[in-house]
């Protein structure tokens, strides 16, 4: 990419809210059978204040049986500015891929399903991106949540972000001062730079969810690949979705299979990055935990008795079993 690529040019600092030179956006929302909540999101980018003629959509019909394969193709036919793509392999990555290659903006900006943007969603992503101090690759923003029912007393605290909800509002650099510790970018609200994303080889199809398998982190890899590359990734509480908290997840059980994946996700996270002696440095700590706190998988999935200890043990299990039984599968990509 040419290094002229990496900052932001006079004309961009300078443009105009409805200029958008070097930072189109195109929004991208993936989708599997899930037409309500795919109607209520198109209908908040109906909303943008930048008008539709602003922006351009995809929606990535993922394996959609063909009575929801109907009903979407419908709802975006209804949306003047949308384009419809099919994938027919199951798979998170996978569909935005497919999101990518079929943009046509500058800027791919991903949205949940099942979230809302702001009305001035779109028109924050440019103007984030012209007053950048550097052109940046990856945008994440506030994730905040509507609840489909109330969060249980029992939720420990510290696990609120495992929901998708990201509410700090400041800006800065991920993984730097700048920035809490620990905050990254979610896939509900994920900006990236479309040539960026390509030259990438776009979302790792080894990671994300793909059915009942609540493998993760294929947004925060990207994110982090293209920083250790020198790419600007960028926090901006300006950029706002909300995001709905399903019912079915406000339960123990939800809670500890997304914890067992995220410790897997994290491992595998660490090697395709190169790193695998984080993993091995790590691995002592989780076996420990697996070891003393294994009487807690006694305890009914349902029930939420002695969850501080079962979280913290699902979350190990996961990743010694990613740590010790796949150590090869999931290697730094050349």
């Amino acid at each position: 990419m040419p290094a002229d690529s990496l900052a932001v040019r006079p004309d961009q600092m300078d443009a105009g809210p409805t200029d958008t030179r070097g930072r189109s956006v195109t929004v991208c929302i993936c989708t599997h059978e899930r037409t309500g909540y795919l109607r209520t999101c198109l209908d908040s980018l109906r909303q943008q204040t930048v008008g539709l003629d602003g922006f351009t959509i995809v929606v990535v019909d993922s394996c959609s049986g063909p009575e929801a394969a109907a009903e979407i193709a419908r709802l975006v036919a209804a949306m003047p500015n949308a384009t419809l793509v099919r994938a027919d392999i199951l798979g998170i990555s996978l569909a935005r891929n497919a999101g990518a290659r079929a943009a046509t903006g500058d800027y791919v900006a991903y949205i949940d399903d099942d979230a809302q943007a702001a009305p001035d969603w779109v028109e924050q992503i440019m103007r984030v991106v012209a007053e950048a101090p550097a052109r940046p690759a990856v945008l994440g923003g506030r994730a905040l949540p509507i609840w489909e029912a109330p969060l249980p007393a029992w939720w420990p605290d510290k696990l609120i972000g495992v929901l998708t909800i990201t509410e700090w509002e400041g800006r800065g650099e991920y993984r730097t001062k700048e920035v809490p510790e620990g905050l990254g970018p979610y896939g509900a609200n994920f900006i990236v730079e479309r040539e960026a994303l390509l030259a990438m080889g776009g979302f790792l199809e080894d990671l994300g969810r793909r059915g009942n398998m609540l493998l993760s982190d294929e947004d925060v890899h990207l994110a982090w690949a293209l920083q250790d590359s020198g790419r600007s990734t960028r926090h901006d509480a300006r950029i706002v979705v909300h995001h709905c908290i399903q019912a079915q997840r406000l339960t123990p059980k939800w809670l500890l299979n997304r914890l067992y994946w995220q410790g897997a996700s994290t491992v595998a996270t660490r090697r395709l990055l190169g790193k695998p002696q984080q993993v091995w440095r790590e691995l002592p700590r989780r076996l420990a935990v697996a070891v003393l706190f294994a009487p807690a998988a006694l305890i009914p999935s349902r029930s939420s008795i002695a969850l501080g200890l079962r979280w913290r043990l699902a979350y190990a299990l996961g990743y010694c079993r990613m740590a010790l039984w796949q150590p090869t599968e999931y290697a730094a990509r050349s």
